[in-house]
């Protein structure tokens, strides 16, 4: 016997969408508004909107100033998040089509506040990811994305970054020492892609185009098997071709 589909309205807390309506009729006004206006944009009784008011201002997300209710900055830590997230979302859908167009795994990382970080990495059961079997940002040496990142840097940064996190082989393919490194980086030309082939993970070959706008070093990847590896420069050029043309979206989307 079939279960009924039940047709009980969801149960809404009404003091928590009076506060929403609040919060979006601050929001509506740049400067500010004062209670009673905004009571009446939120259509709600003045007793009630002075009380969501004290109570959101305590909680901080608004802030009173001059008689006026502005958004706090609880409230603008939202923005910054939602706003952060939308982002993230604009470059996993640019990684996974990628990823769709070279049939190889596609990776997003940037260098921010002194760390790797991998944004967004796309790939399919078919062709998986490079297992990150060691912390991505304490081998930046090892890995194309991190050698792509560090060769952005400039000689401070860069060896501010390897002092940290020094120098050591994962593989026996791995470079030996900062030394090498050092020489490495310096001969990497500017828009220059940088392959590792089995110095993060056996049986692996990356490659990584640098992305450089404005202050922020980024950087998309690809993976593949070692014995898929004549596959990996021409995946890599027509990256590197698509990267140029999608220029201004990537430049959107870097400042997360």
């Amino acid at each position: 016997m079939a279960t009924p589909v039940s047709t009980t309205a969801p149960t809404l807390i009404g003091s928590v969408q009076r506060a929403l309506r609040l919060l979006e009729a601050v929001g509506s006004h740049e400067s500010g508004a004062p209670a009673k206006q905004l009571a009446r944009e939120a259509g709600l009784a003045l007793p009630t909107a002075y009380h969501l008011l004290r109570t959101l201002a305590h909680e901080g997300y608004l802030r009173r100033e001059h008689g006026l209710f502005v958004l706090g900055e609880a409230a603008e830590r939202l923005s910054s998040s939602g706003a952060r997230q939308t982002r993230r979302s604009a470059i996993s859908d640019e990684t996974d089509r990628w990823r769709d167009a070279v049939g190889v795994p596609v990776y997003f990382a940037v260098y921010r506040a002194g760390e790797v970080e991998v944004v967004a990495i796309s790939d399919t059961p078919g062709n998986p990811a490079v297992e990150e079997w060691a912390d991505f940002r304490e081998t930046a040496h090892a890995h194309a994305i991190g050698q792509c990142l560090l060769s952005q840097l400039d000689e401070t940064d860069r060896r501010d970054h390897l002092a940290r996190y020094p120098v050591a082989p994962t593989t026996r393919y791995g470079v030996p020492d900062e030394r090498t490194l050092l020489h490495r980086l310096a001969r990497t030309r500017p828009m220059q892609p940088v392959v590792e082939i089995q110095e993060y993970a056996l049986g692996s070959v990356c490659a990584a185009v640098p992305i450089t706008m404005g202050a922020t070093p980024a950087t998309m990847a690809i993976s593949m098997p070692l014995h898929q590896a004549d596959r990996l420069m021409p995946a890599v050029r027509e990256l590197q071709r698509g990267i140029g043309r999608k220029l201004g979206s990537l430049a959107f989307s870097i400042s997360i």
